[in-house]
């Protein structure tokens, strides 16, 4: 009596560690298809870059700081270089992203159109700020001027 007992608990065990096993696979080539959409988009060598201009920007508001760049390099590096955040931005886009539509994302950035898009879409990013910049520092005078409008108004 005591077997047929047992035979449910060891059924129980056994399907627990065959789904815990099914959901790391799945998670394994999850996680895959996310760094090859990593290698793909060039993602460590951009937040290298980032890394490079966060240090930069530092010393052009403060040059003084350009004796400790070095220093300052490796911290940055050590808190928001690739290192320190590949993990975290995995689950993050593990959370926002189904493996089926990440095989699908690195279907097309494989592609010459989708190496074009990786390469020009920040230069158009950038374009559109320094487009949007120019038309306000141009059209300033006007929110200037309802500005006082609205003050001698009141």
């Amino acid at each position: 009596m005591k077997q047929a007992n047992f035979l449910p608990s060891v059924m129980l065990l056994v399907l627990t560690l065959a789904a815990t096993a099914l959901y790391a696979a799945d998670n394994d080539t999850h996680l895959q298809q996310v760094e090859t959409l990593f290698r793909l988009t060039q993602m460590e060598k951009k937040i290298q870059e980032s890394v490079d201009s966060v240090v930069q920007l530092q010393i052009r508001q403060n040059p003084q700081l350009l004796t400790h760049e070095k220093t300052m390099h490796e911290f940055f590096t050590k808190y928001i270089g690739w290192n320190a955040l590949k993990n975290e931005l995995a689950d993050m886009y593990m959370q926002k992203f189904t493996e089926k539509e990440l095989t699908e994302i690195n279907a097309f950035y494989i592609t010459p159109v989708g190496q074009k898009v990786i390469t020009v879409l920040p230069e158009l990013v950038q374009e559109r700020n320094q487009l949007a910049m120019m038309r306000l520092q141009q059209n300033i005078g006007e929110l200037q001027k309802i500005i006082g409008e609205q003050k001698t108004g009141q």
